[in-house]
């Protein structure tokens, strides 16, 4: 984008009642925040995103974007169920439904390239509670690998597995946008130290992930791990390695527990105490080879391990709640069947008209060569799997190494390219 267009697109966004999620306003909306996280991705990766932060910083969006995000996820768990059942609900097109349950993951995509600055992190003010209680409740589910309640969400089976991978992936996203906001402990507002520390205990959820690893796991006798969006098989002299999400919670864990005010304010009680030194059977020295500033960690829990440290004084402070979710809770609560009927009716049911002016939207927002450009890994030959450099002419969607490859897929290919094309 260029820089106009960027802050036309910052300017465009405000929060959206939960009635409307799905109608002609909202999908402009969602449209506006696919650009602005592709633009995200691909100035993060050429370290030129410091323009899409002023923007969303000056302009005061942060707030907007985290109440967009608690409202799809509000919508998911008590529209959509209620959507399902109601008789009217025939959707000429799974189209609308897949951009509501993207656009929780986009705007949370967005949120983990830009929370990274500490004016980031400090222009979402009162609203951070908020995002600390939506993350604290992602981490909850990754925690338990628990995607049942949100496969319940999904009638059509082609959407059950969509939903799932998608859900899983949100909760990652969170992880990290959690650990950035552990980055700036210092600059947080009290209530939202409290929040985290004491309310949610985050230093024992974060043990959690540590002991279960959920984005790890054993296959037919092969570990496999997540990374960059796909499951991978990984060799046996990679297994020690640690990835990325493990380093979100070794990182979060060290800001939480070294931190002087999160000392202070942290319960070590007899609960707590044995959860942190649970950390210790983890700490070995090629993971610390790996993170040096674990040695710190080390110190801390041989410490803890042999002292028992004194109670937080507690304080008479007056503490700030979040009020994003409450109020949209409270504003349409005994009024979400209400919300499902007006939807089903104006929003579910498009015409073949109105889907054909949606798909042409869509194809213009996820042009081929902007996926390219957003995709971790290069393409890859559709039939042998070796790297590709040539692709179909016609639908420009296949990939292959060489016209023999091409020539011996083409009965199989045949139907999806005459499709698409």
């Amino acid at each position: 984008l260029l820089p106009a267009e960027a802050e036309a697109l910052v300017r465009a966004l405000q929060g959206t009642e939960l009635r409307d999620i799905g109608g002609q306003g909202w999908l402009r909306q969602h449209e506006y925040v696919e650009k602005l996280n592709m633009h995200g991705i691909l100035s993060a990766s050429a370290g030129q995103e410091q323009l899409l932060t002023e923007l969303l910083v000056s302009h005061a969006k942060i707030p907007v974007l985290i109440g967009e995000l608690i409202s799809v996820e509000i919508w998911k768990r008590k529209v959509f169920p209620i959507l399902c059942r109601l008789e009217d609900f025939k959707p000429r097109s799974t189209l609308p439904i897949y951009v509501v349950l993207h656009h929780e993951a986009s705007i949370i995509n967005l949120l983990e390239t830009v929370f990274f600055y500490k004016e980031i992190c400090e222009s979402a003010e009162d609203s951070i509670l908020d995002l600390i209680d939506y993350c604290h409740r992602k981490l909850t589910l990754l925690a338990a690998r628990s995607t049942k309640a949100q496969a319940d969400l999904v009638p059509p089976q082609e959407l059950q597995k969509q939903a799932e991978m998608m859900e899983f992936e949100i909760s990652l996203k969170a992880l990290s946008v959690l650990r950035f906001i552990t980055d700036r402990v210092e600059s947080l507002p009290l209530s939202a130290l409290t929040r985290m520390l004491n309310t949610h205990n985050l230093p024992c959820l974060l043990v959690e992930l540590v002991e279960h690893c959920p984005w790890s796991c054993w296959e037919a006798g092969k570990l496999k791990k997540f990374e960059n969006g796909t499951w991978h098989v990984v060799p046996p002299e990679d297994q020690v390695k640690m990835t990325k999400l493990d380093g979100q919670v070794w990182l979060a864990l060290l800001n939480l527990l070294l931190s002087p005010e999160c000392q202070r304010k942290y319960r070590f009680d007899g609960f707590n105490k044995s959860q942190l030194l649970k950390l210790r059977a983890f700490l070995t020295d090629v993971l610390i080879d790996q993170l040096p500033n674990l040695v710190e960690m080390q110190r801390f829990l041989s410490y803890l391990a042999v002292t028992e440290p004194a109670l937080p004084k507690k304080d008479l402070i007056l503490e700030q709640v979040p009020i994003i979710r409450d109020h949209i809770l409270k504003k349409n609560s005994g009024k979400w069947e209400a919300i499902a009927k007006h939807q089903v009716k104006h929003a579910f049911s498009p015409t073949e008209e109105e889907l054909k002016f949606q798909a042409r939207r869509w194809a213009q927002t996820y042009s081929l060569d902007m996926m390219e450009a957003l995709a971790p890994d290069k393409p890859r030959c559709r039939v042998c799997g070796v790297e590709a450099a040539k692709r179909c002419s016609r639908c420009r969607n296949e990939w292959y190494c060489t016209r023999a490859c091409q020539v011996q897929h083409w009965q199989k290919h045949k139907p999806a390219c005459n499709l698409m094309a």
